[in-house]
């Protein structure tokens, strides 16, 4: 009875999963391990000036975005 739960449970995460991946925006882009990051560009920057993806190599990064709406 136990299995028959764990591998429901399993089997409804699977096609969760399946269906969020299957309708990802057409605009997206792909998530690559390895591949180079997209600049960012915008207008302000907060504590310090503009910076580069070159400029950050080898640092953790955090990207926050938000906006009021």
């Amino acid at each position: 009875m136990l299995n028959d739960k764990i591998r429901g449970r399993a089997l409804f995460l699977t096609a969760l999963l399946a269906a969020g991946l299957a309708t990802a925006p057409a605009g997206a882009q792909a998530l690559r391990i390895g591949a180079a990051a997209p600049e960012v560009a915008g207008d302000r920057w907060i504590n310090s000036g503009p910076l580069t993806t070159r400029g950050l190599r080898g640092r953790v990064v955090l990207v926050e975005f938000w906006t009021f709406g």
